[in-house]
């Protein structure tokens, strides 16, 4: 059995005896245009007689290593997936917001953007207004606008759903308003950085920069290494990494466990506060200042602050985390992508114990992974619930899905859902 790299479910064989598995397919590019054309003429067309602009979209993503520490100045290693967020989109004369969406039916969504500001909108529209509030903070002309919203993009995962509705609401916005910003890397870094104020300030989502920068910045066939230490320019922060999984005869499967997830309910937050203060107690402006050498000495310093050890266990998640993320995007480039494994467990170990962002479902997914033959697994995304990864040899693909299907029915757990993540092409 060969899996198709596309993101189209594989060949089964293992499975035809037992339930099927729950593949979540990504859409070929004219259907997430059909949808969210359809969408708008039931919206905004038929009272208005006006046809959308045109239509937009953005990945999700999906992390291979580097979890929880972009926000600490670190490295991270993200592909696009195939799964997109589809957006029709038509300017406006005034500073009006309407928005509908096929995930909220028959709620329209409305503001004014001279009143988008921070506390003062939420619901999802926030997300999106909240672009253009960020746009036009940056000093650039952005109008009112109608906008409908598709997604394949699994909600609730932890693959970027959000990065992905902000980031193809920001191409659009750039190609209606004429910006030009999604026509160079240093552009798309721009509207990544809009996107992180919308999330930040206006959702009130206090997530790092990965996940936007993922959606904008990534290409196809290629990992993005981004570095997150403060003060680098938008092309030094990032680096294509070429990934082909199909030459190296692998897959990367993901499984949204469907275990609850939300980024916004204070744990993440608590997250980044604990290496905010660790990092002051220290003495730095962030800790990718702490280097792997002088990890223990950091540990130490902290020792007489932290009668818990519960800043010490975040920094030694983050710091080893980034050497792992380093050692990682070092044996890809190599060509020995099959060597990466013990990377993404030790990384799973240590968001499990140190970081304590793993969850029961996250688990169990690794450990059914590695035991029906994956190379390596890993929670992926901020945690809490949501999604892990498996990397794969493309011929056990069914054995793995099997596995951990069967994993979540002992436990009796709602089964879970899949997809194959080739790295996939960025939001235009």
């Amino acid at each position: 059995m060969r899996a198709d790299v596309r993101g189209h479910r594989p060949v089964h064989g293992i499975l035809s005896a037992m339930t099927s598995p729950d593949w979540l397919e990504s859409w070929p590019a004219d259907e997430g245009a059909r949808r969210v054309r359809a969408l708008f003429a039931d919206a905004f067309g038929a009272s208005d007689d006006g046809a959308p602009d045109g239509v937009w979209s953005a990945p999700g993503r999906v992390n291979l290593i580097g979890e929880h520490t972009d926000y600490n100045g670190g490295l991270a290693l993200p592909i696009a997936l195939p799964h997109r967020t589809y957006v029709a989109l038509r300017r406006r004369d005034d500073d009006v917001v309407r928005l509908a969406s096929a995930q909220a039916p028959g709620e329209t969504w409305t503001a004014r953007l001279s009143e988008v500001a921070p506390g003062a909108v939420s619901g999802w529209g926030a997300y999106v207004a909240g672009v253009a509030w960020a746009l036009r903070r940056a000093g650039h002309q952005v109008p009112g606008f109608d906008a409908v919203v598709d997604s394949c993009v699994p909600f609730g995962a932890g693959l970027s759903s959000s990065a992905a509705l902000e980031c193809a609401v920001a191409v659009a916005l750039d190609d209606v308003a004429g910006l030009g910003l999604a026509d160079d890397d240093a552009g798309r870094a721009e509207l990544a950085a809009a996107c992180v104020r919308a999330e930040n300030e206006i959702a009130g989502a206090p997530t790092g920069g990965m996940d936007q920068a993922a959606s904008l910045r990534c290409t196809e066939g290629h990992a993005l290494l981004l570095d997150c230490r403060p003060g680098l320019s938008p092309l030094e922060s990032a680096t294509r990494v070429p990934f082909d999984l199909e030459a190296a005869g692998l897959a990367l499967l993901v499984v949204d466990t469907r275990a609850e997830h939300a980024l916004v309910d204070g744990q993440y937050a608590a997250r980044r506060a604990a290496c905010e203060k660790a990092a002051a107690l220290l003495g730095l402006d962030s800790l990718r200042d702490v280097p792997a050498e002088g990890l223990p000495e950091a540990l130490d310093a902290l020792a007489e602050h932290d009668p818990d050890g519960v800043l010490r266990r975040r920094v030694q998640h983050v710091v080893t985390e980034i050497a792992r993320t380093a050692e990682f995007a070092e044996l890809v480039r190599a060509g020995k992508v099959d060597e990466v494994g013990p990377l993404m467990l030790a990384s799973h170990t240590s968001l499990r114990v140190d970081y304590e962002v793993s969850a029961r479902e996250l688990d169990l997914v690794v450990e059914a992974a590695t035991s029906a033959g994956a190379l390596g697994a890993r929670m992926t995304g901020g945690g809490f619930g949501g999604s892990a990864i498996a990397l794969v040899r493309a011929g056990d693909v069914d054995a793995v899905v099997a596995a951990v299907q069967q994993a979540f029915d002992d436990a009796g757990l709602r089964a879970p859902g899949f997809l194959l993540a080739p790295p996939s092409a960025p939001a235009a």
